[in-house]
């Protein structure tokens, strides 16, 4: 029987050719766009790759070579400052344009000092045409290793357009003197105003509530009065006389010829005699030896040292990069350690970079150096204004620590060690300092603004409701009251009998006699040692070879080590980028000599304001008149000290 066929419909689509030609042409076009994606990854990749070598190849580059030193000059081209410790550089700063570059004194010191016995070294230049100067002690420190080498047979030939004080006292060492011929000299000596705020804040409403222990403990002032008080300007005379006494002193023992003091009393009289011409002027008093435009001097130093390696540019001489040979010179590390804390600029509380001094970060050197038991002897190069008292005692603690493991410790103060920088000083066996050092300012104070009298006048009202009489407080905007401000002085003073207390016991004094010598008052190093403040004068070389002697070592017989906090790599590979940059922008005049420092006061006030508003009421032991007129450190964060973590209690 024949079976009945059932037709099953086609489900198949219907042939559309339009339509297989359109879905290729999308699959072809897709394809081509992601070829292209491909591209511009391996492109990228490839841009990336180059870029990354190209970084790497110019950081290298730019990388002291040691290899390279050659017969020539060893060029000093100071385009900066000379500090103990130059501060961790800032890459995003760094990223904006070329910055200050710092020199650390001892790596000049001991390129100089290798110089004198290099045959390579046919002469030594100082370029000083954009130095921004240094402390008084360290520029000493460099101007005697200057001399060291002209002693030894070295030619020093100095050149700069102007010359002010920083850059004359290393100058006055050299074998001679370049001026050019729109160029000159002009010595200032310290001193120069300093702003106060008391009119300003009082037309703002911001009152400064101040506790302080020291009648010359004038770090307040500005906020508190219009002017400075007599004891601030008896105090301030006295040790600006003293520094500019120790000046000329330097500048008549480097150049007995040069006029330095009669300069300054009268520089228009001797602008006179010399017909107006302020360079002549300065080689007829002795100060400089030749009149000559920059090509002329590098073509006198060619004839001495060799030309360089272009024949297209026959005036050129051949220079040894610093960098290049200090490198070539790294100090050995024969004989027993001698460790070497630096604790350079103001100091804080908790951990900080080189240029500022973390209490946390200079103890725990401290304490490194304690426990990897290689060090015999402990060295603190000071040079610090002060700053926060809780951070200063917390690296006391930590060099009375490295005393009684048996390890002596020897202070060696630069060029200021006041307020928190006497304070860690008196943790140690003997305390060495120059003569030219600041020192002592034993007292401490915290301020603390309200601004009640700025929000009546805008019309606001500040009120609550209080359990205790230190309910709110310190009242922002209310003011504080009796009992908060009781409380605060009374703390700052128990402060300041500690620190009596701790200078007393170190240096053998009465507590009566130490209350005498305190009271905030600043002295020079020379006076310092005449009232038992300090023990000896010498520089960083005599105090490591004291501590040697304390630790029963030869001193001939020995290596320093420096803990310190190192620089940081991203920082550093920045700089190297930018290190070829040279910011010919900067003014070389003479007025532009005359007002450098005169500027950087623009920048002190902005600290004075900042360290009202931030400083949040920490005690400090610090000496803010003893700050440099050109900030060669970091600038310090504001330190969280005992009263500001008290106001944060009583905030809540």
């Amino acid at each position: 029987m024949t079976q009945p066929t059932t037709t099953v419909p086609s489900t198949a689509a219907p042939s559309n050719p339009d339509g297989q030609r359109a879905s290729r042409s999308n699959r072809q076009f897709l394809g081509r766009v992601w070829a292209l994606l491909v591209g511009i990854k391996d492109a990228l990749v490839l841009a990336f790759m180059l870029l990354f070598f190209g970084l790497v190849f110019m950081i290298l580059s730019s990388r002291p070579n040691a290899a390279a030193i050659h017969d020539g000059a060893l060029v000093l081209d100071l385009d900066g400052a000379i500090s103990e410790q130059p501060a961790d550089i800032d890459p995003f700063a760094a990223l904006s344009g070329p910055q200050i570059r710092q020199y650390r004194a001892r790596d000049i010191i001991a390129a100089l000092d290798a110089a004198k016995d290099d045959d390579r070294v046919k002469a030594i230049v100082l370029d000083l045409d954009r130095f921004l100067g240094g402390g008084q002690v360290t520029l000493t420190r460099v101007g005697d290793a200057v001399r060291a080498a002209r002693a030894a047979g070295k030619p020093v030939y100095a050149y700069a357009t102007a010359y002010g004080d920083d850059a004359y006292s290393l100058a006055a060492n050299a074998s001679e003197i370049w001026v050019a011929p729109m160029g000159g000299m002009a010595f200032a000596g310290p001193g120069g105003s300093r702003l106060y705020y008391k009119g300003l804040m009082d037309k703002l409403g911001i009152a400064a509530n101040v506790y302080r222990v020291g009648t010359f403990k004038s770090a307040v002032e500005p906020y508190i009065r219009n002017d400075q008080s007599p004891e601030a300007r008896r105090m301030n005379q006295a040790y600006a006389d003293s520094v500019w006494e120790q000046w000329q002193r330097h500048i008549a023992a480097a150049r007995p010829k040069a006029q330095a003091s009669a300069f300054a009393a009268d520089p228009a009289g001797a602008l006179d005699a010399a017909a107006g011409d302020l360079a002549k002027a300065t080689v007829a008093m002795g100060l400089a030896d030749k009149i000559g435009e920059r090509i002329d001097f590098e073509r006198h130093v060619a004839s001495v040292a060799g030309t360089g390696p272009s024949d297209q540019r026959p005036w050129d001489y051949a220079a040894i990069d610093l960098d290049d040979y200090v490198a070539a010179h790294e100090p050995d590390g024969d004989g027993d350690e001698i460790a070497v804390i630096p604790a350079v600029g103001t100091i804080v509380d908790g951990e900080a970079g080189a240029g500022t001094v973390g209490g946390t970060t200079v103890a725990q050197n401290i304490l490194d150096a304690v426990a990897g038991g290689d060090a015999k002897a402990i060295v603190l190069r000071v040079d610090s204004p002060g700053g926060s008292a809780l951070a200063s005692e917390e690296i006391r603690q930590a060099l009375l620590t490295a005393r009684a493991k048996g390890l002596p410790v020897v202070v060696s103060m630069a060029n200021v060690a006041a307020s928190g920088g006497y304070w860690i000083a008196t943790a140690s066996d003997r305390i060495i300092a120059e003569p030219d050092t600041i020192t002592g300012s034993i007292g401490v104070f915290g301020v603390i603004p309200t601004f009640k009298g700025s929000l009546d006048k805008l019309g606001i009202g500040a009120d609550g409701v209080a359990t205790t009489p230190l309910s709110g407080q310190p009242d922002l905007y209310g003011g504080t009251n009796e009992q908060f401000d009781r409380i605060v002085q009374a703390t700052v003073e128990d402060i300041y009998r500690r620190f009596v207390g701790i200078v007393a016991d170190n240096r053998k004094l009465p507590v009566a006699r130490v209350r005498e010598l305190g009271e905030g008052r600043v002295w020079s190093g020379g006076a310092a040692r005449q009232l038992g403040l300090v023990d000896a004068f010498g520089g960083l070389d005599d105090a490591v070879a004291a501590a040697a002697k304390l630790a029963k070592l030869d001193p001939d017989a020995v290596h320093t080590r420096y803990y310190e906090p190192q620089p940081d790599p991203f920082a550093e590979m920045i700089a190297a980028l930018r290190s070829g940059e040279e910011d010919d922008s900067s003014a070389r005049g003479m007025i532009a000599i005359m007002t450098q420092r005169r500027q950087a006061m623009l920048a002190n006030a902005f600290a004075d304001i900042d360290r009202l508003a931030t400083s949040g009421g920490a005690v400090q032991a610090e000496c803010l008149e003893c700050r440099p007129a050109i900030a060669l450190t970091a600038p310090a964060r504001s330190s969280p000290g005992l009263w500001a973590r008290v106001v944060a209690a009583f905030a809540g």
